[in-house]
């Protein structure tokens, strides 16, 4: 039994694999007995299960038996899944073509990261660095591009470490105390924390700042067609919520890493920082002219990347191909398996963004999320916004924020356009439903997909960063910027 466990669910707990099989062998009389409803929320659960021990098993495999049991129950069907990719092709096609262009940017990102990190000594004003710059960048670029790249730099510098600290080779799966034995025990630990204090608080600025623009995230662009607004219209209604979440946001950054709380505040350690400064010295003095003239390609390639987003000259997915297509040809990189390798950490969440996709399709297909959106709509209209924010958050964090908008201002727009609500009711509640579907969501990772990429990242597993933890880490930003986005609306 053994055998087939570990053939099916990996190194998962045996209890979560024997959660699992044996939920899918009743699932079918469990329908019959409880019916439909029950049973959708029943594997929204199990599904979170999967997310949550993603670091003892990708949750393809488990994850993916879960999404067969949706469809051979009939939970959903296999035209609603399609029609759900087709509705993110947007984003499948980012994953693929613009993480994998992200990976010929590495040296680059290397050099520049890395000076940063060897330049500024203090943890917080570095942290406000990588906030301010990830919430930046999300709001003209993409929030899973940021991802990418800030994925691309900490996977690097961990490497860097692991390398010159150690002439062995370590298996991920080893435990802690193996680590310590071998690495440096605490230094290594610390590294860690380190690394994942700076990339949560990434993580986190790129909700701040993708919530702000049209581009930001993939409900945005929905939204502001569906209200007629364009880049500085969308901006300037949402800003009343925004900036004041914004400043939240920050505010929240300096108290956790004062008071070094929920996984926060580690520093960089000396012993570490001299590694990673020695390492770029090296790299410096052996850089040839051709390394260098990488370096040039991968510069103008990053200024080309940020004026196609920002000016949205064709789909985000697009232009990663179209830079992809240019890097590597004007670097001479021109052997198939040298490409491959780009693709490598992208295709994985791919498949199981369409896994996702099932478990979307089956709450589009039994109204799961209906009784939420009737209750709120049936409230006075000034009560409706706050509670619009709220709804969206909750729904949210244990779904598809894509989604929950997606439903959220059709049923709105319906409303408008039946004479129901004023346009100014409408836009009033169009804020709530982009706010609320932005910013709560950082609380899981399921939310948001930049979350869900980061907690299946080959950077996950490296520095221990797995569902729960990134949920204690998010909490504070969590509770704080909702609190300032409920009163803001």
């Amino acid at each position: 039994m053994n055998i087939v466990f570990n053939q099916f669910l990996g190194n998962s707990p045996k209890w979560f694999k024997l959660t699992i099989l044996t939920f899918l062998v009743l699932c079918y009389p469990l329908t019959l007995a409880l019916g439909k409803t029950v049973m959708g929320w029943a594997f929204i659960a199990m599904f979170i299960m999967t997310l949550a021990l993603a670091l003892k098993c990708y949750p393809l495999q488990s994850g993916g038996l879960l999404g067969l049991a949706i469809l051979l129950l009939g939970l959903t069907s296999p035209e609603t899944v399609w029609h759900e990719i087709e509705a993110n092709l947007k984003v499948i096609l980012l994953l693929v073509f613009m993480v994998s262009f992200i990976y010929f940017m590495k040296p680059l990102l290397i050099f520049i990261f890395g000076k940063i990190l060897l330049k500024v000594k203090n943890k917080l004003v570095l942290s406000l660095i990588f906030s301010f710059s990830a919430a930046f960048l999300s709001a003209f670029l993409d929030a899973l591009t940021v991802t990418a790249v800030l994925i691309t730099v900490f996977v690097a510098l961990y490497g860097v470490y692991e390398r010159v600290h150690s002439s062995i080779h370590v298996d991920y799966d080893h435990n802690d105390e193996y680590d310590r034995q071998q690495l440096g025990g605490d230094t290594l630990a610390e590294f860690r924390a380190f690394i994942r204090s700076l990339v949560m608080h990434g993580a986190v600025g790129t909700a701040l700042g993708g919530v702000c623009t049209t581009v930001g995230e993939p409900q945005n662009l929905l939204i502001a067609e569906k209200l007629g607004w364009n880049f500085v219209t969308f901006a300037v209604n949402m800003s009343h919520v925004t900036v004041p979440v914004f400043i939240a946001g920050i505010f929240t950054l300096v108290i956790v890493e004062l008071t070094k709380t929920f996984g926060f505040g580690a520093k960089l350690d000396t012993g570490v920082r001299e590694i990673l400064k020695n390492y770029l010295n090296e790299e410096d003095e052996k850089r040839t002219a051709k390394d260098k003239y990488g370096l040039v390609i991968q510069g103008i390639s990053g200024v080309l990347l940020i004026l196609g987003l920002a000016f949205h000259v064709m789909e985000v997915g697009l232009i990663g191909l179209s830079l992809l297509v240019l890097v590597t040809s004007l670097t001479g990189i021109t052997d198939e398996h040298q490409i491959g390798k780009a693709f490598e950490e992208s295709l994985p969440f791919v498949s199981l963004l369409v896994i996702f996709f099932v478990v979307v399709g089956m709450i589009h297909d039994l109204h799961l999320f209906k009784p939420v959106i009737d209750w709120v709509l049936a409230m006075p209209f000034e009560q409706q916004p706050k509670a619009f924010f709220l709804a969206n958050g909750i729904l949210s964090a244990i779904s598809d924020n894509v989604f929950v908008a997606t439903v959220y201002i059709n049923e709105v727009k319906a409303a408008f356009d039946s004479g129901a609500i004023t346009r100014e009711h409408f836009d009033t509640l169009a804020v709530a439903i982009n706010t609320g579907t932005n910013i709560p969501s950082v609380a899981t990772p399921n939310g948001q997909a930049a979350f869900l990429f980061l907690l299946t990242s080959a950077l996950a597993p490296v520095i221990r960063l797995g569902y729960v933890r990134m949920v204690t880490m998010a909490l504070p930003y969590t509770v704080i910027l909702t609190a300032v986005g409920y009163f803001a609306q």
